[in-house]
């Protein structure tokens, strides 16, 4: 099927500037992303996609089945639940800031499903604009399964292995992250609009990636959305590093502070945040956040002072995981101790068991969300 699918090619056109200029990049060949992000998905493309014969393969329709399955279970097991709790205990918010992410676009809507712009960002490389057009049955055979195996922990333990996901998403005609964002935009029911590559420069301004941008630069994607509703949304990612030294310099928080306030996820975040060197994005969430949703990996109790923050504990804090060391917080264990914690059917972060799981919720003093009126 493969050989007999013409391949057809356009220029990929990156003009004007975004804010101050960008135009839309243009996407390979005739096929628009959100076919492209759907046959990654295992969902069918547009009846009059040229991407409609590769669903036809055994190969594809194989993939499909699987991805059904998974999400279903994905779906029984964590997204309701967590669509329930957070309808029950947040207040829409313009921005959702998702700092140590990785591509999880996935939960980021599951916990901010309202949000007009989402914000996520971590080390991993952003990759090219997916394109498959042309490519024969065994080599699409090849690449889609490449990106099952790079999500199989998300999906079964709610957090990607690193380590796994770069050596999946690395070469081949489908790397970085947005093969992955693609996937989890589609399964979200979501429907993409345009996408865009796009770099900050240190004055957290914008830019195509065909302009040169003297210093240090966070590089990333723009993608447009919509859902059943048909509300625009916009999803950035950025690769960006987030330690004191590399974020003072890449302008990335310049930029996040021009999009304001909002509320923030912290999820399997390596307890990065626990350590001195990233106390300037510490301060930014704490600063930007209306409230933040974290599990024990993100910032630490002693951080959210009395008097600006109510937190409020769900679900059961055992500890962490051997392999972070000097990271059990006392004051987080004496929180749960002397305050009623509430219940929490999914699990979220490093112990994904339910009955391991915890989760913050901290509500900035005079936030408007639903536990902190």
């Amino acid at each position: 099927m493969g050989s007999a699918l013409r391949t057809t090619r356009a220029l990929a056109l990156v003009g004007g500037i975004l804010l101050l200029l960008v135009a839309p990049a243009a996407v390979a060949g005739g096929a628009s992303p959100d076919d492209t992000a759907r046959l990654l998905a295992g969902m069918p493309p547009a009846t009059a996609s040229p991407l409609q014969p590769f669903a036809r393969s055994g190969s594809w329709q194989r993939h499909a089945k699987v991805f059904d399955a998974a999400w279903a279970q994905l779906e029984k097991r964590q997204l309701a639940n967590i669509r329930t709790w957070s309808a029950h205990q947040l207040k829409p918010q313009p921005v959702a800031y998702y700092m140590f992410s990785g591509p999880d676009f996935l939960y980021a809507n599951a916990f901010f499903p309202d949000a007009s712009t989402y914000v996520l960002s971590a080390l991993e490389p952003v990759g090219a604009i997916p394109n498959v057009e042309g490519l024969p049955d065994q080599a699409l055979a090849r690449e889609v399964d490449r990106l099952q195996r790079s999500l199989n922990s998300v999906l079964s333990y709610s957090f990607f292995i690193t380590k796994k996901m770069k050596t999946e998403l690395s070469g081949g005609r489908l790397n970085g992250t947005l093969p992955v964002l693609y996937v989890f935009l589609a399964r979200s029911g979501k429907t993409i609009r345009d996408v865009s590559l796009v770099s900050i420069d240190p004055e957290g301004v914008l830019h195509p990636p065909s302009e040169t941008i003297a210093g240090n630069t966070a590089k990333g994607a723009k993608i447009t959305f919509a859902g059943s509703d048909g509300k625009e949304q916009t999803l950035y990612y950025f690769s960006t590093d987030l330690s004191d030294d590399g974020v003072k310099k890449s302008g990335f928080l310049k930029f996040c502070s021009g999009l304001g306030q909002g509320d923030s996820l912290l999820k399997s975040a390596s307890y990065l945040l626990h350590s001195g060197n990233f106390s300037t994005v510490r301060d930014f969430i704490l600063d930007h956040s209306n409230a933040i949703v974290q599990d024990d990996s993100g910032i630490p109790v002693r951080d959210f002072k009395p008097d600006n923050w109510k937190l409020l504990a769900f679900g059961n804090y055992v500890g962490p995981l051997s392999i972070f060391p000097r990271t059990y917080q006392p004051m987080l264990k004496e929180l749960y101790r002397k305050g009623r914690a509430g219940p929490l059917d999914f699990g979220i972060g490093y112990r994904w068991r339910p009955q391991q799981s915890n989760l913050l919720l901290a509500i900035k003093n005079g936030a408007k969300t639903a536990q902190g009126q």
